[in-house]
């Protein structure tokens, strides 16, 4: 049996830069992981299945298109009994699904003991496979197939990422933005040394999939201001195309007490503190 375990990817920002003639947006975004997130397993077998267990699997039935088989079929047509454990909520903007779309392809290339497939291989099953695949902070652009590798690696800094208990399927958010020419990040980014130096970096740029999506989903605005209420916060923003928020915190200690406090507030949620993974 091989594991492997599916981070969550969190977009520091995402800006959208332009569109492409076959309906592809491009972007730019600075991408880092949570150290949360969901488990593959793959085991030996005569033929491909997959079951779907932990907190999350009620929301996410066992489908032949489901990116795990479908990252399975990319590698060949070998056999294998695989196992998603899902923690991530569906459709969140963190990257769920393609994160274990990335972990399949890890797990089953060490069971079949086959190479990986480079990133443009994988990006046919989603634009943030490549980046899951890569697994590391980069700057992602294009339909997300450019990797860029930062100059320095990201100070050390906790998350805490909360969903309000809506799915929010992302082709929604994109055909509801008014504009797709947006300025992208700076050429050359800046190192950040410090937690502080990175939120001030953020706080001037942008998540562009935000305004619609909060326009689709207005409790998106809620658990975005339920993070930058608590102790600690540097900056709150949405990632990806939502519903999920992130809340950025210099120390574990205050990253815990909001998890907490919110989660206490807002049982419905889903609220989970994290280190981010740079």
């Amino acid at each position: 049996m091989t594991e492997a375990f599916a981070r969550a990817k969190i977009n520091l920002t995402l800006h959208v830069t332009g569109q492409r003639p076959d309906g592809y947006h491009l972007l730019d975004s600075l991408v880092v992981f949570a150290d949360v997130g969901d488990r593959v397993r793959a085991e030996p077998a005569e033929a491909l299945s997959l079951a779907i267990t932990g907190p999350q699997a009620a929301n996410l039935p066992v489908a032949d298109d489901n990116l795990v088989l479908r990252a399975a079929r990319t590698l060949g047509g070998q056999g294998a009994r695989l196992t998603l454990e899902k923690h991530l909520p569906v459709a969140s903007g963190i990257g769920g699904g393609s994160a274990d779309a990335a972990a399949a392809l890890v797990a089953l290339a060490r069971l079949w003991q086959v190479p990986l497939p480079d990133p443009a291989a994988v990006l046919k099953l989603g634009a943030d496979v490549p980046v899951c695949l890569e697994g590391r902070a980069v700057r992602m652009a294009g339909v997300g197939e450019i990797l860029t590798p930062l100059a320095a690696p990201l100070p050390e800094a906790w998350l805490v990422l909360a969903n309000p208990g809506v799915s929010v399927p992302t082709p929604p958010v994109f055909k509801a933005l008014t504009r797709r020419d947006n300025p992208p990040m700076p050429d050359e980014l800046p190192g950040w040394p410090t937690v502080e130096s990175l939120a001030a970096f953020l706080a001037t740029q942008r998540n562009d999939l935000e305004p619609p999506a909060i326009a689709l989903a207005p409790e998106i605005a809620r658990a975005r201001a339920a993070l930058s209420a608590q102790p600690g916060c540097l900056l709150a923003r949405m990632s990806g195309s939502g519903a999920t928020c992130f809340g950025l915190f210099a120390v574990e200690e205050a990253a815990r007490a909001a998890a907490e406090a919110i989660g206490a507030e807002h049982p419905g949620w889903w609220v989970a503190p994290a280190r981010m993974v740079g």
